[in-house]
């Protein structure tokens, strides 16, 4: 099974001078761990995930003062949808993260994270 079959094409974008507490907003609406940092003026993408949110909080960070782009993960590792899930478990597991991106030629199309691979993998269940 590859990434496209497994990741989500609900891609949360928001920008570097979101705030924790609106970018946490917008997740929690979405139901989604992550959101696509994009900085038109860097030319670049970033993550910012539920973890960043909880380290920053945990630290006694101001969520309403606190932006994204200073808890963005910039050095990001990127997946190919053509990726297996085993090359994507492979990189989250070298990496220490739960989510990547996923990037065609002509951007993000999609978030994949441990959870996704996860219910690829297990068998289907039908009730009894």
């Amino acid at each position: 099974m590859l990434v496209r079959d497994a990741m989500s094409t609900v891609i949360l974008t928001i920008g570097p001078a979101h705030t924790l507490r609106q970018a946490a907003r917008l997740m929690s609406a979405r139901r989604v761990g992550a959101a696509v940092v994009q900085d038109g003026d860097a030319g670049g993408f970033g993550i910012l995930t539920e973890r960043d949110v909880l380290n920053a909080l945990g630290t006694d960070r101001n969520p309403d003062h606190e932006t994204a782009d200073a808890h963005t993960t910039r050095d990001v590792v990127f997946a190919a949808p053509t990726w297996t899930l085993e090359e994507a478990a492979e990189a989250m597991t070298r990496g220490g993260f739960r989510h990547l991106v996923v990037l065609d030629d002509h951007g993000p199309v999609g978030i994949v994270s441990v959870r996704d691979i996860i219910r690829c993998w297990l068998p289907v269940h039908s009730a009894a």
